[in-house]
């Protein structure tokens, strides 16, 4: 066989011996020299034919490596073609030189490559990155030149994913190591290990790692855009530049969306109207965009979805796009082509871009999704992008914390999973009066009987989450303990069945019964106990616990390692930095390294009778312990001594070790010791026959027990994929559960009521509360003042007045959390709610100027007033806060009466409107449909006040901003001034103050 006029046999040392016609010949060492391979692979090269003792010039280091002849590839290797661009630059040694290529190949990302125990980084990135990943920076030196280079242990990878990924938003290619076979060695020059990237981590493409918030989804975005419809316009300014445009608002642009953790697969068809709102409402970590759309869209779609760029990235859609009907290897079952028909061609063009952006970051990773789930705009309630901003549905708008928000004040969730379905269903409350109906109904079910509802939530306080779990398996990438994890949320999963069927069969034709119903025939049981069962009875639990053990102390081992290297590398004014007991124990290891046969080495995973095979292989190894335990004692009895042992340590060996004072050179003859390998006053170790040859055995006999484990493994594995649908299906009704559980919980705390629904637009409150107000007001022992709300007929408007801090905007927030969370399916707060099916809510509170887009505060404020003039139907809940106050009293009054008067003639949906503009209540004295209602403020004797946040009918015409103004804390002479300003009506005539009657 030959490289390109190389003959093999100039590859292999002329030492070598072969025995090729013999059976079972042993392993031989080949000596392959790097620059042979070099050469072998450039075809243009010609190399001299060279005797076996021959010498190649200028060869660099030697590398050894251990083949089988019969191991050898027969017939010419299978070569990459010659690049001749490849050696362009500096050539660095193999490993950063793979590492370079990496770096050009994925030229967005940062690279870490595998090193033993570390990931390293190299290069540029080195030098960037060691500093915010608090890192010490090194130097390599190399033939090449200098690299920077820094790393950290492999136990901490997700420590630093967390700080490149979720906080610095950094796209992370992962080069790992892996084993080569004899070709691969004769290929890379005796390499023992390849490097390649298994894996790209971007935001939207994590699957399990341990920093991911479990409470919430992590969901990768892709936003199709028919290019046709993308129009370009010439600037005006120098009349060349083209600039792309989207279309328009009402052209489809299709959307889908998964959760990789989870396998979570949705699509949807939206606008570009509408683009912010959905945006917002999904929470994604990352959005895909199609890299051949023009600058124009690129910025625009930034403008619209209102997310940081550094989540927003450009990927080459397909230009073919394949029907859903082929998707079906990365689906848990394949779509028919009556479903696929229901999807959009957008729709289509986006979930199968995403597939083939996921199939790239994940180089070839297997997975099955769900299959893709339409979400209809029809069937839920639409939430846009501000009103999840002002109502604080997920985070407060002050500081974006998730305390005093909606989803913190009503979340009593058990479980993770049902607190990622309690958060999907806030912000995507139903528009079904038939959903939201059976969900209430087993809300009240858990109301009705505590002794359900508490049985519920300790079984579902056992359990995992499933959904995660299951995908795990579904990437290769679940353990034995995920499996233990997997089999309690199976076993939990059955006990709840079981008390739901008791609780139905007592309430028979009943609602109770009837929603019980609808969760128990979903629970398909039947697989997955049995798998659960085949779990429980294979791994060892004490055995997996011992290795999670062991496993953590090698890992503190390591961290304590690495310190010592850092102390060992410091300049003497750094080691004062470090911790005290690097500095103390730093160089103090020591001793053999040696290892007893009962350590780690022998922690088993899997219970000894998982498998007749692994029953036999356990038997043996107890007859080769018992072997090892008689030559023990038989040695002790030799040499006199209790202190002797047998041992395996990783560089020596199998060994002996004895402790004593003397021991004869002729007793360690009879004994057939054929080498000593240390010697000390007191102890001294040497290699026997006897112990190396049963060593050799036990160590077959432990190898054959793992690859018995890892082939059970399989095998369970295997088995988790079987039932990968029911388990899923049972996971997704375990989370309903718990939300049910959460809302009885919520009811019984707060003293909640059940929603009526009724066709129709009506919204009628008695007693409506404040969800998150009143817990605040609570938690400092002050008391919530409910309002009552009679929106419909007939008044579909409400106009607010009053004076400031007497709650008006907490009545109108209010009101429209009250109507998310009935249609969410939970009870509210309220003594009595009445309420037609609300489409859309839109909220138009608050504003602040967005200097990034060039936009002021009363900017923003008519962008939202607009999209709600324009979006806004008959079933529309709308609260308006204050429009038009961003500019001069005047224009402020004509901007508000203008929007009312759409509201009422246009729109004709359910409105709650507040304003400081008196005069609107003269100016809509013609509206048929608007009510006028007011807070107040109630003087005492002595000249003290309080807010009466009581709603009455009727206009307030003070505001009292100078009450608020001393309540503030203005100096009292700036109280005073404005006051003698204000009653001289010099507000609005400033040339009237004369300058005496300013304070000195």
């Amino acid at each position: 066989m030959r490289f390109h006029g190389v003959s093999i046999s100039h590859l292999i040392n002329a030492q070598l011996h072969s025995s090729v016609g013999r059976t079972g010949c042993p392993p031989y060492r080949c000596h392959v020299h790097r620059t042979i391979c070099h050469h072998a692979r450039r075809p243009n090269l010609c190399i001299p034919r060279a005797t076996p003792t021959s010498r190649v010039p200028h060869r660099t280091a030697k590398f050894e490596s251990v083949v089988k002849l019969k191991d050898l590839p027969q017939g010419a290797l299978k070569l990459e073609p010659y690049d001749d661009g490849a050696n362009d630059g500096p050539q660095y040694p193999v490993v950063l030189q793979g590492h370079r290529n990496n770096m050009q190949r994925f030229r967005n990302c940062v690279v870490l490559t595998r090193v033993g125990g570390f990931y390293e980084l190299y290069f540029e990135q080195a030098e960037e990155l060691a500093p915010l990943l608090n890192l010490k920076l090194a130097i390599r030196r190399t033939s090449a030149g200098p690299v920077y280079m820094a790393g950290f242990p492999s136990f901490q990878l997700d420590r630093f994913l967390k700080i490149l990924v979720q906080d610095l938003s950094k796209y992370v290619a992962i080069s790992e190591e892996f084993a080569n076979d004899a070709e691969g060695k004769l290929r890379t020059g005796g390499l023992q290990f390849d490097r390649k990237v298994a894996r790209i981590i971007t935001p939207g493409t994590l699957i399990d790692e341990k920093f991911m918030d479990p409470s919430e989804n992590n969901f990768l975005l892709a936003i199709y855009i028919d290019g046709s419809s993308v129009k370009e316009q010439v600037e005006q300014d120098d009349g060349a530049t083209k600039q792309h445009v989207l279309p328009s608002t009402s052209q489809n642009v299709g959307l889908s969306w998964l959760d990789l953790s989870t396998g979570d697969f949705f699509t949807q068809v939206s606008t570009a109207q509408m683009l912010p709102s959905a945006i917002a409402r999904i929470g994604a970590r990352e959005i895909l965009v199609d890299q051949a759309l023009g600058d124009g869209v690129r910025q625009e779609l930034q403008l619209l979805t209102g997310h940081d760029h550094r989540l927003m990235t450009f990927f080459p859609f397909p230009s073919k796009i394949e029907p859903m009907t082929k998707w079906g290897p990365v689906l848990e079952a394949p779509i028919s082509a009556k479903a696929a028909a229901s999807f959009t061609s957008e729709e289509v063009a986006a979930g199968f871009s995403l597939l083939e952006y996921i199939r790239v970051q994940l180089q070839g990773l297997n997975m099955k999704l769900q299959p893709p789930r339409r979400r209809d705009l029809d069937e839920s309630m639409s939430i846009d992008r501000n009103s999840l901003r002002g109502l604080e549905i997920l985070e407060t708008a002050r500081d974006g914390f998730g305390k005093g928000s909606l989803l913190h004040a009503v979340s009593r969730t058990s479980t993770k999973s049902g607190a990622r379905l309690l958060r999907d269903r806030l912000t995507s409350p139903s528009t079904s009066m038939t959903v939201i109906n059976e969900r209430l109904d087993l809300v009240c079910t858990f109301i009705d009987d505590a002794e359900l509802h508490r049985n519920v939530i300790d079984y579902l306080k056992r359990s995992y989450d499933a959904q995660r779990l299951v995908q795990k398996f579904t990437l290769g990438r679940g353990d034995a303990d995920d499996l233990i994890c997997l089999s309690r949320a199976i076993e939990a999963s059955k006990e709840i069945r079981r008390v739901l069927m008791s609780k139905k069969r007592k309430c028979k034709d009943t609602p109770a019964a009837r929603s019980l119903k609808s969760m128990t025939d979903r629970l398909y049981m039947n697989g997955p106990i049995i798998l659960a069962e085949k779990i429980l009875a294979a791994i060892d639990e004490e055995g997996l616990l011992q290795k999670q053990r062991i496993e953590d102390d090698t890992a503190a081992e390591a961290a304590m390692l690495a310190q010592e290297v850092a102390f060992s590398e410091a300049l003497p004014g750094e080691i004062e930095t470090l911790p005290k007991k690097v500095r103390t124990k730093s160089g103090e290891r020591g001793g053999s390294g040696a290892t007893d046969e009962a350590s780690a080495l022998e922690t088993w995973i899997m219970r000894r009778d998982a498998s007749l095979a692994l029953h036999d292989l356990h038997e043996e190894l107890d007859r080769l312990h018992n072997e090892k335990a008689e030559l023990t004692q038989r040695l002790r009895d030799a040499v006199g001594s209790t202190a002797l042992s047998l041992k395996w340590t990783p560089g020596l060996g199998h060994i002996c070790h004895v402790k004593a004072a003397k021991i004869s050179q002729e007793s360690l003859e009879e004994l057939g010791v054929t080498r000593n390998v240390s010697m000390t006053k007191s102890t001294r170790s040497f290699y026997l026959p006897a112990w190396t040859e049963l060593g050799g055995q036990m160590d077959q006999v432990k190898l054959q027990i793992r690859q018995e484990e890892q082939a059970i493994f399989e095998t369970l594995r295997r088995e988790v994929i079987l039932n990968l649908v029911k388990i899923r299906r049972n996971a997704a009704v375990m989370d309903e559960l718990d939300v049910a559980c959460s809302f009885a919980t919520l009811a019984h705390e707060q003293r909640l009521v059940r929603p009526i629904l009724v066709e129709g637009t009506c919204h009628k409150i008695v007693g409506g509360r404040h969800p998150t107000v009143k817990l605040g007001l609570e938690e400092q022992g002050r008391r919530f003042v409910s309002n009552d709300c009679f929106l419909g007929d007939p008044d579909r408007i409400w106009l607010v007045t009053g004076p400031n801090m007497a709650g008006k905007s907490t009545f109108l927030r209010q009101n429209a959390l009250v109507t998310i969370l009935a249609q969410v399916g939970s009870l509210v707060p309220a003594d009595y709610a009445e309420m037609g099916i609300v489409d859309k809510i839109f909220s138009r509170i608050g504003a602040a100027d967005d200097l990034f887009r060039d936009q002021s505060t009363f900017m923003v404020e008519m962008l939202e007033t607009a999209a709600i003039l324009k979006q806004a139907t008959p079933r529309s809940f709308v609260i308006m806060d204050e429009v038009g106050r961003g500019t001069t009293p005047e224009d402020g009054t004509a901007v508000s009466f203008a929007c009312l008067h759409h509201l009422h003639y246009h729109n004709r949906c359910r409105t709650l409107f507040a304003t400081h503009f008196h005069a609107l209540a003269d100016m809509t004295q013609d509206f048929e449909s608007l009510g006028r209602y007011c807070t107040d403020v109630k003087e005492t004797v002595s000249g003290g006040f309080s807010f009466v946040h009581r709603l009455r009918k009727g206009v307030n015409r003070e505001s009292h901003a100078l009450k608020v103004a001393q309540l503030a804390g203005l100096p009292s002479e700036t109280i005073e001034l404005a006051r003698r300003v204000r009653q001289q009506g010099l507000a609005t005539n400033p040339d009237q103050c004369s300058p005496t009657s300013a304070p000195a």
